[in-house]
């Protein structure tokens, strides 16, 4: 089975010409289409809002077109805050969620009128010494523990994670701020990674909505919105099924309507923190093929590696290599395509069925818009590969340049050193 890349060998090589390979692109015209079918399927709930995850993509670029689409940003740094801002983003638009919070990053979310998202029960206190006044909205990290399952499949292991409260803590610190003035509250959890299936959602909203229940009986809280946070998957594989989110978005009205409604909590809104299904299907790496080799193996070496996308080499995770201008090709040979670091792990195929590759042709490895160049890094001193946005019309704008021998050294003190560049 084969995935279509969203620009032709053409276009590819229109953009070569003025950004030079590799580089990571985004498709502007996919990313607007999701936000807005993300917003329909929760249309139902007046008070709903995604919160894009930074971290997925962090460019503000990507965060100004999901901005003028309804988004805002979750955080969880100070410099993700600083990007927010940049971008125009403030106020409720942010979501600051964050763990082992630096006393700098609370400070400028509490600055910028962020909701804070408290990820443990001692963070009360240390949210009331930093703040003057107290927000008066505290959002509050629940971490169930046990697994978390949907039938008799484990989607994952809520004990073995470092985030969120207990119940008991989530009650206990609902009751101390609300002596310190906090009038209203809302519900996190985050309790599995990038499923693709409908029901994923639906429970885990189901699971918030009768936490909200029981913290409202306990304390007396004003729930004002449950955030479902991500988790919401993308078929990186072409056989993979695709989440429907129309189906998923009926799914949590069903039980918002179940459980909710009948105990007066009709006007609890509902947020999301999606990141790799906004904007993952919507990018590309795009890398020459520099080399061939042929020992045990047939291999195929690029001009991108593992710092441009390390999740290949860090998970095992599979991405579909397209080679552009071959889409129609037969698959008939099977080779390991790699990058260029000194890891034998630096590979983002390993015996993959492809057409026949030449030295110079140009592939797409798709499902990069997310996690993917914001993961780079630069072992071996490879630098890190720019970002192209192409828009619906067709033309393109370089959104991030090429990383050069210079922004390698910039850190160091070179006060004792000269650098030949």
């Amino acid at each position: 089975m084969r995935k279509v890349p969203f620009l032709t060998l053409e276009t590819a090589r229109q953009i070569i010409r003025e950004v030079p390979t590799p580089f990571h692109i985004y498709d502007e015209a996919g990313i607007r289409q999701n936000a807005r079918a993300l917003k329909d399927a929760f249309a139902w709930n007046p008070g709903f809002k995604e919160y894009f995850a930074v971290k997925a993509t962090p460019n503000p670029y990507i965060l100004q077109i999901l901005q003028q689409e309804g988004c805002g940003c979750d955080c969880s740094t100070y410099t993700e805050l600083l990007l927010s801002e940049a971008a125009g983003i403030t106020g409720r638009e942010i979501m600051f969620s964050s763990n082992v919070t630096p006393e700098l990053d609370m400070r400028k979310a509490l600055s910028l009128g962020a909701y804070i998202n408290l990820d443990d029960a001692t963070h009360v206190e240390f949210l009331a010494r930093l703040a003057d006044p107290m927000p008066d909205t505290v959002c509050l990290r629940y971490n169930p523990g046990g697994s978390f399952s949907l039938g008799n499949t484990i989607m994952d292991m809520p004990r073995d994670a470092k985030y969120g409260m207990t119940e008991d803590q989530m009650a206990g610190a609902i009751l101390r701020l609300s002596a310190l003035g906090v009038k209203h509250f809302g519900v996190h959890a985050f309790l599995a990674s990038n499923t693709t299936t409908n029901e994923y959602y639906p429970e885990l909203a189901a699971n918030l909505f009768r936490l909200a229940v029981r913290l409202r009986n306990a304390t007396g809280c004003h729930i004002t919105f449950v955030n479902l946070s991500g988790g919401i998957g993308v078929d990186y594989r072409p056989e993979q099924p695709k989440c429907d989110i129309s189906l998923i978005g009926q799914g949590v009205r069903e039980r918002y309507e179940q459980i909710l409604v009948p105990q007066g909590m009709g006007d609890v809104a509902i947020f999301t923190e999606l990141g790799r299904f906004m904007t993952a299907p919507y990018g590309h790496l795009i890398a020459t093929v520099l080399h061939q080799k042929h020992i045990y193996r047939e291999y195929v070496g690029l001009d991108a590696c593992a710092a441009d996308l390390i999740r290949p080499a860090m998970y095992g995770a599979y991405h579909h290599i397209t080679v552009l201008g071959k889409e129609n090709a037969i698959l008939d040979h099977v080779y390991d395509v790699t990058g260029g670091l000194c890891e034998n792990n630096d590979k983002f195929a390993i015996e993959r069925s492809l057409p026949a590759i030449e030295v110079g042709d140009i592939v797409a490895i798709h499902d990069t818009g997310a996690h993917c160049h914001s993961m780079g890094y630069n072992y071996n001193g490879k630098l890190r590969s720019a970002e192209v946005l192409l828009h619906p019309d067709g033309s393109f704008q370089k959104i991030r340049r090429a990383e050069t021998p210079a922004d390698y050294f910039a850190t160091l003190d070179g006060s004792d050193f000269h650098f030949s560049l």
